[in-house]
């Protein structure tokens, strides 16, 4: 059912600040507060008094939504729910429909079916024919386990159900492991429009993350087909041909800025949530290097700047426990243009982060209450958000 009440946000952050991620994605553990240096301070104490300029407005419930995706040029919203199902929401008329043809998905732990992805050469107003590109779990060999991420096509009845058609899988992560947690598996297609770039999560397995003949804690970026492309900095080195950049844990948020930069945010260990400026050939230390430390308190060396890791641009103790993120380009929002925005599943509240060149420092946080999974820009200028879990509610944010 659809609900357009509507709920006036104007509230200050709440004092509480928790201290991990623990339970932001169920294969994390309860972990201790890891004290924040006085930069991060100052920047919480300035984004403790901001208030919300915003009005939120309920748009439907959804089982477990996981991501949120505007095919360009529309106002469909399909919606991934983690459970295996896929909705789309017309903006327009208010009405949900079913999405048939979805891959069967392994819903367990944090995994299930995952992020969407469509391309902007294809916006009009027509969605039959539309390519759209899915991540999801599937199980291997052995109760082990992989993200993978398919091509398709979207066909949509005039105002009926839709379809998801010739769903071919393009890429896996390899291997596939033990374990439920940390598929990260985000998609961004890359301003040209040529590439697709997918975030794949270290498994919980950590060492990978340093070795690039696999794929685990690392960035790839393919041609549209899944094929690796052209000029990927370890294809005559004897590692993946389709890595772009290594040394991650598990990356929620995956978006380009208005400059064509790749942004992307990921999860510390007990502290040292990362938002990280995403370069060619780029290690970014993980498990090397946290601003976090291990869950049984074991600690691990912070980033310097000569430790021959790339440090991120901003990092969070106590965690924020990012969901997803965007860049804002929109017009709605004209102050926010070019901040991320990340939605925290532990804070139960929207980040606001200020970029400037190669720097970002938080400057807002607007409390929701609720566990915070996905966020996209609708095609005015709105920010739509996805609350975790059962019976969570999209949001639409206006001025």
């Amino acid at each position: 059912m659809i609900s357009h009440s509507q709920l006036s946000l104007a509230f200050v952050l709440p004092a509480c600040l928790l201290a991990s991620c623990a339970n932001a994605e169920n294969g994390d553990s309860a972990a201790t507060m890891v004290a924040a240096d006085s930069a991060t301070s100052a920047a919480k104490s300035e984004a403790q008094a901001a208030k919300a300029p915003f009005t939120v407005s309920e748009m439907g419930t959804f089982d477990s939504p996981w991501a949120i995706e505007f095919a360009p040029g529309t106002q469909m919203l399909f919606i991934t729910e983690k459970g295996g199902t896929m909705k789309v929401l017309d903006t327009a008329s208010g009405r949900t429909a079913s999405v048939s043809g979805v891959p069967q998905v392994l819903a367990a732990g944090q995994g299930g079916l995952g992020d969407i992805a469509f391309l902007p050469a294809e916006a009009d107003d027509a969605i039959e024919g539309r390519t759209i590109y899915l991540s999801w779990a599937e199980a291997g060999e052995g109760d082990t386990a992989g993200a993978a991420v398919g091509r398709g096509m979207i066909t949509c009845e005039t105002g009926g159900e839709c379809a998801l058609e010739g769903l071919e899988v393009i890429w896996r992560q390899a291997p596939k492991v033990s374990g439920r947690g940390h598929y990260s598996h985000r998609l961004a297609i890359a301003p040209d429009g040529e590439h697709l770039f997918i975030a794949s999560g270290d498994r919980q397995k950590m060492s990978p993350a340093q070795d690039p003949s696999n794929t685990l804690g690392t960035i790839v970026r393919l041609n549209l087909d899944g094929t690796p492309a052209s000029g990927n900095p370890l294809a005559s080195e004897g590692g993946d041909p389709a890595i772009w950049s290594w040394g991650h844990r598990n990356i929620l948020g995956l978006d380009f800025d208005a400059q064509g930069r790749l942004w992307e945010t990921e999860h510390g260990p007990a502290g040292g949530d990362e938002l990280n400026l995403v370069t060619r050939a780029a290690n970014y230390g993980w498990p090397e290097r946290s601003n976090g430390e291990h869950y049984n308190g074991d600690p691990i060396r912070d980033h310097s700047a000569d430790d021959g890791f790339t440090s991120p641009a901003t990092w969070w103790n106590p965690v924020i426990a990012p969901g997803d993120m965007i860049i804002y380009t929109g017009e709605m929002f004209a102050p926010w243009q070019g901040d991320a925005l990340i939605p925290g599943l532990k804070i139960e509240a929207l980040v606001r982060v200020d970029i400037e060149g190669t720097s970002a420092r938080e400057v807002a946080r607007y409390d929701f209450g609720k566990r915070l999974r996905s966020i996209e820009q609708g095609p005015d200028g709105a920010i739509w958000l996805a609350e975790d879990g059962r019976d969570g509610r999209i949001l639409k944010l206006t001025m």
